[in-house]
């Protein structure tokens, strides 16, 4: 997906696409992409409509920066901790740790890339792929730090945290959050002690 697109004609971030974007990420996350349209974007962001068709083509093009935001924001947050952490097997307890204290937290609504793809369910559209790029790389970087932690197939591995990972986000929504989050920790610990 391109990088370029959005980008202002010196090639900077522009002040309006920020605020557009940040505003619509608050409210997509809290009420639902579908339920806010982009007449409720534009108000909110004090952005006029010729300065947002400057910056997206139109609603899915937005709900795609959005959700590819997201995703860079949970790929340098990994990359950190990564980085610091060092050992693979602290790291993917590390991860465990880090979604529980996510789905505890206030304001918490679900996995965005879940809700979504709920929304979008066109597995062509723009909105959809953006979900599956993210998940790709994530079960991509569960994977790789299976194989260092000598697991016998960490593919599979990588897939059962992965699914984990999204039980936990939506038991996390719908019913008790310390409850979703001691269990996919234990899940995880599992994992690890299985090999």
């Amino acid at each position: 997906m391109s990088k370029v697109k959005g980008l202002s004609g010196t090639g900077r971030r522009s002040e309006a696409r920020e605020r557009l974007l940040s505003t619509a990420s608050r409210l997509f996350y809290t009420e639902g992409i579908r339920a806010v349209g982009v007449d409720r974007v534009m108000a909110k962001a004090e952005i006029a409509r010729g300065t947002f068709y400057r910056h997206f083509e139109g609603k899915d093009d937005l709900v795609r920066a959005y959700l590819e935001a997201t995703d860079q924001d949970i790929r340098d947050r990994l990359g950190a901790a990564k980085e610091e952490i060092g050992d693979s097997s602290a790291f993917l307890q590390a991860v465990a740790h880090g979604i529980g204290e996510e789905l505890c937290g206030a304001g918490f609504r679900g996995c965005p890339f879940i809700n979504a793809a709920a929304e979008y369910p066109e597995r062509d559209s723009a909105v959809h792929q953006a979900v599956l790029a993210h998940r790709a790389w994530f079960h991509q970087v569960l994977q790789e730090a299976f194989e260092q932690t000598g697991a016998a197939d960490p593919a599979r591995s990588a897939e059962a945290m992965v699914a984990m990972r999204d039980g936990a986000m939506v038991a996390g929504y719908l019913s008790d959050p310390q409850r979703a989050n001691d269990t996919l920790v234990h899940g995880v610990a599992a994992l690890l002690a299985a090999g």
